[in-house]
């Protein structure tokens, strides 16, 4: 098995790199740096520019799925000029992907599987929200998140399974929303956002992984929540970060406004609210290893625990 990539450098599409190489597939990646081309047994980089829809062709050689992790990152301020970087990075990239499929004999390709984001669910404290949910939010994510899905759906042209992965919040040690959370609490300055109980739906870095594996090796169709099967609230999750770091939570939670003034529109994301379902994935087989925050963050902190090693164990004798 060969897969394209995406985004292969960046948090989530570096795990799926990681588990690639464990298991004896082959990657072919994506970038738009030629100095990050390395060529590897088994690990080949490829060019492309998607502001010029510029694409290297080759990079489709004995491919037999794709998965789409490409998109500039959402924590940042949320300037004009970056909102539309956003959106086009998104829309750009899947754009240049699909104009490279159309000049190939795609018919050896099965699969293609798109990283998009439970942002589009409508902020809630009460919905608990399955990939059949119509509404959007009301928000610059749901919109990019709208405008970014309907641009994967064109990809139902070629003859190969569809699949889009709606991510959850990522735990990770080595970026994403985790790092930045711990950071306050390490010096003793966490506190909860707004009333902290918005709801966080997460999932650990390697399930994501994971289920984008499995996701193209099944050749799913459709919507899939990328999320755990537990969700937790904002108070709840930084309980357990300053529990398995040993710091005490002894501050006010923090207004929205003050959030706002500080990091402008974009600090909408610490207090949206989503709680999404894992149902649906789990119905194809697909089985957690993280199914609580607690034992995640643990998983994830402490190099010596007993159920990172396990968990490390079973990740080398599964195909996914």
């Amino acid at each position: 098995m060969k897969i394209l990539i995406t985004g292969a450098t960046g948090l989530v599409g570096g795990e799926i790199v990681r588990l690639c190489k464990e298991q004896g597939i082959a990657v072919n990646y994506l970038t738009t740096r030629k100095s990050k081309i390395v060529a590897e047994s088994n690990f080949q980089g490829f060019y492309w520019n998607p502001n010029v829809n510029e694409i290297d062709l080759d990079c489709f050689e004995g491919v037999s799925a794709i998965i789409n992790l490409a998109g500039a990152s959402i924590s940042k301020r949320w300037t004009p000029k970056y909102k539309k970087i956003v959106l086009s990075s998104r829309i750009n990239t899947l754009r240049t992907l699909r104009f490279g499929l159309e000049k190939i004999d795609s018919s050896k390709i099965v699969s293609f599987a798109s990283a998009s984001a439970i942002g589009i669910y409508p902020t809630s404290m009460t919905s608990f929200y399955e990939e059949d949910e119509k509404g959007v939010d009301h928000s610059f994510l749901g919109e990019v998140v709208e405008a970014w899905e309907k641009e994967v759906d064109a990809f139902q042209n070629f003859d190969f399974s569809v699949a889009k992965i709606r991510i959850g919040l990522v735990m990770s040690a080595n970026g994403g929303a985790l790092p930045e959370m711990a950071k306050p609490i390490k010096y003793f300055a966490g506190a909860a956002f707004g009333s902290g109980m918005q709801w966080q739906s997460w999932i650990h870095i390697t399930d994501l992984a994971r289920l984008f594996l499995f996701t193209v090796k099944n050749e799913l169709n459709g919507v899939y929540n990328g999320v755990g099967p537990n969700p937790v609230n904002n108070a709840k999750l930084l309980k357990e970060i300053a529990k398995v770091l040993q710091r005490p939570l002894i501050l006010p939670n923090v207004p929205q406004f003050a959030m706002k003034a500080l990091l402008g529109e974009m600090s909408y994301i610490l207090f949206a609210s989503q709680r999404v379902s894992s149902k649906k994935i789990e119905e194809e087989g697909f089985s957690f290893y993280y199914t609580n925050i607690c034992k995640a963050i643990e998983g994830i902190y402490s190099k010596n625990s007993e159920n990172k090693h396990e968990f490390d164990v079973r990740e080398k004798k599964e195909y996914v």
